[in-house]
């Protein structure tokens, strides 16, 4: 395929999942807001009141990034894993595997996908949280590496979850007993060096806690790890799972029959 050819297939399938969010945006846009904002009133009025500073910050305004990295993880991942899923239960994925699109762009159309969900969500999430709190950004260009691979890095794990799950039961275990614990346990409510030293070191093997930091950092300037590490993590997750995924795909792996 020429190279216009190739980009013709990239962004047809990037439109498509734009367009698929965005139509039925009742239900993929406006529940994260409303958790957003109850998770804004609940832990950062009324608890954060009680709890005053976080890591010599406001509490409100140390869990904002971890909320904005929170609301990003987790549409980047449901958009993928749901529309390929549903393509896949559909069959019509059949069609594209047979087409000429070599497999890193089907790929990377789906990633990109998920990107933009995930993206606009962490931006609402961030418009929201200006009317709780004043945010001033430390580091720009941290800031958006670290946002924006790490929405790369899960709509990946989405695109993986889509190709093994065989029911629809399937694409909600990762959420529900990987993701979500992950999650609460990264550091988005929390400092680490608040915890025990032991739990201090079994906290630095959960790598939710690196993207947290990392994006922390780039808005507040304070991190319990090294954002370096934290951005050198995420692309070594992201260089392995493309390749995982670039198998499965090549192998047909919950796919063909």
């Amino acid at each position: 395929m020429t190279s216009a050819a190739l980009f013709t297939a990239f962004r047809t399938i990037v439109v498509k999942e734009i367009r698929r969010f965005t139509r039925i945006w009742v239900q993929t846009l406006l529940p994260p807001v409303i958790t957003m904002t109850l998770y804004f009133i609940i832990f950062g009025n009324l608890i954060g009141s009680r709890i005053g500073e976080m890591g010599g910050l406001d509490y409100m305004a140390f869990i904002v990034p971890g909320l904005i990295m929170m609301a990003v993880i987790t549409n980047s991942y449901a958009n993928v894993v749901s529309s390929f899923f549903s393509m896949k239960f559909q069959r019509n994925i059949e069609e594209l595997l047979v087409s000429p699109v070599p497999n890193w762009v089907i790929l990377a159309g789906w990633v990109c996908g998920g990107m933009a969900r995930g993206l606009s969500i962490g931006l609402v999430v961030t418009l929201l949280s200006l009317a709780f709190t004043s945010l001033s950004i430390h580091n720009l260009v941290i800031m958006v590496a670290t946002v924006f691979l790490t929405s790369a890095l899960f709509s990946l794990g989405g695109f993986i979850n889509a190709m093994l799950a065989t029911k629809f039961d399937d694409i909600s275990i990762v959420p529900t007993f990987v993701l979500t614990p992950l999650t609460y346990l990264g550091g988005v409510f929390y400092s680490i060096d608040l915890l025990p030293e032991f739990w201090q070191g079994v906290s630095m093997a959960n790598p939710i806690l690196y993207m947290v930091n990392g994006f922390r950092y780039g808005i507040l300037g304070v991190s319990d790890v090294n954002p370096f590490v934290s951005l050198g993590m995420i692309l070594v997750f992201i260089a392995v799972l493309t390749a995982i995924a670039l198998r499965m795909l090549a192998r047909g792996k919950g796919i063909r029959h």
